[in-house]
């Protein structure tokens, strides 16, 4: 499994990039503009800083286990039972995170680019790379990344170079009307969305390297400048939307890409954010599904997750289909379930269980003393 796999400190920090960015870049716009209005660039700054702190109690989590992954290290810590136990809702948000992948890309896929072809088959297709590349292995998905990464830069910055002559600077104004109150939820919000999923990385990381150390480094660099290309998006939203816009548009932008309008001839190249956003959609979904399967295969014994893939995809699919009944309850879920279940399962948890393996390992570092003592 896991343990049998070699990634390089570039390989890792652009998967933690494309990750953190996934889904967030086309949808955390709009609640950010719904609740923060014209701050909420500065909400996508408050919630990118605190998405360092998280990675920091990650990376701090991890180092108590380096050559454990997080699964084993809550049986090791807690016992078989309670550790098994322990595991339980980080693999239920993998699943239901993978769902909801799923069901973002066929959603905006018949909302605005092919209304007429059924949900089902986007769901489907996305689906058979994503069982593709996880049978392929951890290692195949790594490089895969480092091949797509430069179209993903050369994506961004010709949208955000065509942007930037659209840009309406007094849209921001005035600047913390309404004080710094106002911008906690939304930052809470973004922390949720681009940061407390990436626990998933702990089936991954620190196990995966040789150099620990500066894996830990490499995380924090791909969440840095993760955080940053969503900032840019946000500002750019607010600055040219404007936060009416913003707010009552689902996927805001893409909504801005229309705006690209150059001398009337470079024009309605909105496909740009699409394929941008395909691009960091497919590692989320895929990192989202290896923290649900691996998690399963370990709970369960299994030497290698791969024969676990497919059956877990095709669960995967059909609860895409139904893990929202329509886009209101989409809204309600997130505006009201989605961010206390991921404090819960994403920071939370994870703290409690730092502290316990904290308290572990000075048990176990005692008896060794008291050991040798008696020696």
């Amino acid at each position: 499994m896991s343990d049998t796999v070699k990634l390089s400190l570039r390989q890792f920090t652009i998967l933690i990039l494309l990750y953190s960015v996934g889904t967030t870049i086309l949808v955390i716009p709009a609640p950010l503009a719904a609740d923060a209005r014209q701050d909420a660039w500065l909400a996508a700054i408050a919630g990118w800083l605190l998405g360092l702190v998280v990675v920091a109690l990650y990376v701090s989590l991890a180092r108590l286990f380096p050559g454990m992954t997080f699964t084993a290290f809550l049986e090791l810590t807690f016992g078989k039972w309670l550790g098994k136990l322990l595991a339980l809702p980080f693999i239920f948000f993998s699943f239901i995170g993978s769902s909801i992948v799923l069901y973002y890309l066929g959603n905006f896929m018949t909302t605005e680019i092919m209304p007429e072809t059924p949900i089902e088959a986007f769901a489907l297709l996305f689906a058979a790379l994503l069982v593709m590349g996880l049978r392929l292995g951890l290692e195949v998905l790594a490089r895969t990344a480092e091949i797509l990464f430069p179209w993903f830069i050369l994506l961004f910055t010709v949208l955000a170079l065509f942007l930037t002559p659209e840009i309406d600077s007094q849209k921001v104004l005035p600047i913390l009307e309404f004080g710094m109150k106002p911008i906690i939820w939304p930052a809470l919000n973004f922390a949720c969305t681009a940061s407390l999923p990436l626990y998933v990385f702990l089936m991954v990381y620190p196990v995966s390297f040789q150099h620990k150390k500066k894996a830990g480094n490499a995380f924090f660099t791909g969440v840095l400048i993760g955080g940053i290309f969503v900032v840019i998006v946000t500002f750019l939203s607010i600055t040219i939307l404007g936060v009416e816009l913003s707010a009552e548009n689902l996927y805001p932008s893409y909504a801005l890409a229309k705006k690209i309008n150059i001398g009337n001839f470079i024009q309605r190249v909105e496909i740009l954010m699409a394929g941008m956003w395909f691009l960091t959609i497919f590692f989320k979904a895929a990192f989202y599904a290896y923290g649900f399967i691996t998690g399963i295969a370990q709970l369960c014994g299994c030497k290698d997750y791969r024969p676990l893939v497919l059956p877990c995809g095709m669960i995967i699919v059909a609860s895409s289909f139904v893990v929202y009944p329509s886009v209101a309850a989409m809204s309600e879920f997130e505006s009201t379930v989605y961010i206390p279940f991921a404090i819960t399962v994403g920071f939370l948890l994870p703290l409690l269980i730092y502290m316990a393996g904290l308290v572990k390992k000075r048990i176990n570092h005692q008896e060794l003393q008291g050991a040798g003592t008696d020696d």
